[in-house]
């Protein structure tokens, strides 16, 4: 029997608390970690689902500011594990990596199984022994982790303490932000939770609404700021019942949310024939045959199916119906209002949660000497294109290292 005393804790079984839980077992410290769920990596495993979008391998500069604001805080902890250090790191665990068409990088297998199970096989071996369905109440007077286990309580000091408990989306899967309550009544900074890579709301028409869940593809997508800024980006998303999601969606959550609070709604443009102008496709329209319907011009000219045909006729000056200058126009700047968003918990990801003020460099709370803090918990977003993972992993690595140095620093080895 091991009788070495456990000087470390994680709280949160998911990518960010076992990266930190590695960099601990790796210098010889065991390591407890603490878990709400039945098992670890839940929301890890749902993402691989679809295919594990690991990482991205476009240029690191243009990646680093995928984390828009946030960008000068993560700067250096993403440069420490980058995309091509993340590559790596699955290497050593036996998972071969690939980059698709699009940049974004996949395990060889799709899968998170397999990542999951190698990666917590080494950690096991290293030194980790994972608690299921401990969930963690916050920190006693006495500085005693409290947490509600199948047993009872169990209240629990350790040197030093890592936390990644995730944002609050995806509840079923253990991230329910319950954090925040108890670190608020320590006085610790942060900004309230709010949905990011979230669907949003519109006022379909009915006959819009039977077409939920149609892809809509080969689109490109333009909004502009409050500060006259226009940005543009070409993807697909998929048209629900009550609105729009989907990658293309994500990619601009952010700033259709912000507009949102600003304004009560906000307003994207489609242009549905990205490598046409509207000289060209006036040109085109006008050829159009007096018998025949513009929904089936389009059909056959533009190859536009059902979708594409319903979002044309959706929103249109009928005043305008026979000019083909309109439609050359509608087509490139077709207009979409959005009203709402889908609710906090189906949200892939949130933004918010503690302030990057209330951390020192290694991640540790200025307010708790010995508790450190990764992944969603913290005050940024990103988009979906493996971002929200390396930086959870570049993060979860920081607060790793940082809890290894401030053990180091107090003199405190493992026996």
């Amino acid at each position: 029997m091991n009788n070495r005393p456990v000087l470390a804790t994680v709280i949160g079984g998911g990518p960010a608390g076992l990266m930190a839980a590695e960099q601990l077992t790796q210098a010889g410290y065991l390591v407890d970690l603490y878990d709400a769920m039945p098992s670890v990596g839940r929301k890890f495993l749902l993402a691989g689902i679809g295919g594990l979008n690991i990482t991205h391998a476009e240029p690191f500069s243009e990646f680093s500011h995928r984390y828009a604001e946030r960008t000068t805080q993560l700067q250096a902890y993403l440069e420490a594990f980058n995309p091509s250090a993340l590559r790596a790191w699955c290497a050593n665990l036996g998972i071969e990596t690939f980059v698709g068409s699009s940049g974004r990088v996949f395990p060889k297998e799709m899968k998170a199984a397999p990542l999951l199970r190698a990666w917590l096989s080494r950690l096991k071996t290293q030194g980790l022994t994972i608690y299921p369905r401990h969930r963690c109440l916050g920190l006693n007077a006495a500085n005693e982790w409290c947490l509600q286990t199948p047993s009872g309580m169990l209240h629990k000091k350790y040197a030093v303490s890592v936390l990644a408990l995730g944002g609050a989306s995806w509840k079923k899967l253990g991230s329910d932000g319950a954090w925040v309550e108890w670190l608020q009544a320590r006085e610790i900074p942060m900004a309230p939770l709010r949905p990011a890579n979230n669907g949003f709301l519109c006022a379909w028409s009915e006959y819009l609404k039977q077409l939920a869940g149609s892809p809509v593809k080969a689109v490109s997508l333009s909004f502009t700021d409050h500060h006259g800024i226009t940005t543009t980006r070409q993807g697909e998303f998929i048209l629900t019942e009550g609105g729009v999601e989907g990658s293309l969606i994500y990619a601009f959550a952010a700033k259709l949310r912000d507009s949102l609070a600003q304004q009560g709604s906000a307003h994207f443009y489609l242009d549905l024939c990205p490598h046409q102008s509207p000289a060209q496709l006036a040109a085109l329209l006008a050829k159009r045959p007096a018998k025949k319907s513009l929904g089936k011009f389009l059909k056959n000219q533009f190859k536009f199916d059902a979708v594409k045909t319903a979002l044309v006729f959706e929103n249109f000056d009928k005043s305008q119906a026979s000019n083909p200058a309109y439609w050359g126009q509608h087509l490139k700047k077709l207009p979409i209002t959005v009203i709402g968003m889908t609710p906090l918990d189906e949200a892939i990801s949130t933004a918010g949660g503690i302030g990057f003020e209330a951390l020192t460099q290694d991640l540790m709370l200025k307010q708790l000497p010995g508790v450190f803090c990764a992944g969603e918990m913290l005050d940024w977003e990103a988009p979906t294109g493996g971002y929200l993972l390396t930086a959870c992993l570049a993060t979860g690595k920081q607060a790793g290292e940082g809890a290894l140095r401030y053990l180091q620093a107090a003199g405190i080895t493992q026996i």
